[in-house]
């Protein structure tokens, strides 16, 4: 019992340094805390949530690994290579880490129950999905290679995906653990816009420090749902 408050209080205290790095500008060493935070989350994960979850731990694993891959990054010059293949690996890990977020969500939903019951909601959703990305991903544009942008509009398109499917899964059984996976999934998406914005439009250091707040407050609650289990969910919708 001791090791894991342990490990919690040492995941609070980097935490804490983790966005002290980034407020003052030291995104190497940031970035290496990060790695480090994750790789003591995922051990976090496997000491305290009993009824672990198969693809939420791939969601974690895959992250971590491509947080760990983002930190090596620095040490390799992009004037290397004719093209920044670290780029496309990275990115290509992270929408595969959400996409493992968008299948446990989908493992728990009776797929044909849930069309049958809120098909409003859900084109609704589909519309404001394909707007958004394509709103957010053409700020890009005139920045990004054909390749890059391709690659951003898949990466949006799949994060407006975890945030919908989110919300459904919430409206649908509307508990407490869909709850803390939708504030989770709300806060991934404000980072991760954040964090275009400030690559893309504007490098103004708070932009930076809002996308890492956004992101270790997401974190916080996909750990908090995953040590709810499911006999804890009720209340199903019924209409």
């Amino acid at each position: 019992m001791q090791k894991p408050k342990t490990l919690i209080a040492l995941l609070a205290v980097l935490s804490v340094v983790f966005l002290g790095l980034q407020l003052f500008k030291y995104e190497y060493f940031a970035s290496g805390i990060r790695a480090l935070l994750l790789v003591l989350l995922s051990i976090l994960y496997c000491s305290r949530v009993e009824n672990k979850r198969k693809f939420f731990f791939l969601f974690l694993i895959t992250f971590t690994v491509a947080d760990v891959f983002n930190f090596l990054s620095w040490q390799i010059s992009p004037d290397s290579f004719m093209v920044d293949y670290s780029y496309y690996i990275i990115n290509a890990m992270y929408i595969l880490s959400y996409s493992f977020l968008i299948v446990q969500i989908l493992k728990t939903l009776d797929i044909k129950q849930v069309v049958t019951k809120l098909p409003v909601h859900i084109i609704i959703l589909l519309v404001l999905d394909i707007s958004c990305v394509i709103v957010v991903t053409n700020t890009t544009k005139s920045e990004l290679q054909f390749g890059e942008y391709l690659l951003e509009f898949v990466y949006n398109a799949v994060i407006m995906a975890l945030l919908s499917i989110a919300l459904i899964n919430y409206i649908y059984k509307d508990d407490k653990k869909s709850m803390n996976f939708l504030v989770g999934s709300i806060f991934i998406v404000f980072s991760e816009v954040i964090q275009l914005a400030y690559f893309y439009v504007s490098e103004v250091n708070v932009l930076n420090v809002l996308c890492s707040i956004f992101l270790v407050l997401a974190f916080v609650f996909f750990y908090l749902q995953a040590k709810i289990s499911h006999e804890e969910n009720y209340n199903k919708l019924e209409v």
